[in-house]
């Protein structure tokens, strides 16, 4: 069973997050998740037991608990939900003007609009 844990303290590591689950069972492994830019703890982190009644004594028995000066949020992980395709646009050139002159994508022509164009 996948368990999900927040509130971890910033200063935790892997292995004392491993020690306090070990308590309920074997722990198959355990992921404390950094962001990407800083690689600093985002306070939140998996646990991942096999046997499925130690998982749920592992949760019932860590919530709530004190752990390194903050107080454990632990509930069985749900599935990640799938991201939308949606992903920003760099614009380079910002509001109404990004496209209006010099080459564009209008073909040959130089793009941009023109005296006569009509909308």
């Amino acid at each position: 069973m996948n368990i999900y844990i927040a509130n971890i303290p910033f200063k935790a590591k892997e292995d004392e997050l491993r020690e306090l689950f070990e308590d309920y069972g074997q722990v198959s492994s355990v992921k404390i998740i950094l962001d990407k830019e800083t690689q600093r703890s985002r306070g939140f982190g998996f646990v991942e037991m096999d046997d499925d009644s130690e998982a749920r004594a592992a949760i019932e028995g860590v919530n709530g608990k004190d752990f390194l000066g903050k107080v454990l949020v632990v509930n069985e992980a749900r599935p990640r939900e799938p991201r939308s395709d949606f992903r920003p646009r760099s614009n380079s050139g910002g509001g109404y003007g990004s496209n209006r002159s010099g080459g564009g994508s209008r073909g040959n022509d130089g793009g941009g609009w023109k005296r006569n164009d009509r909308y």
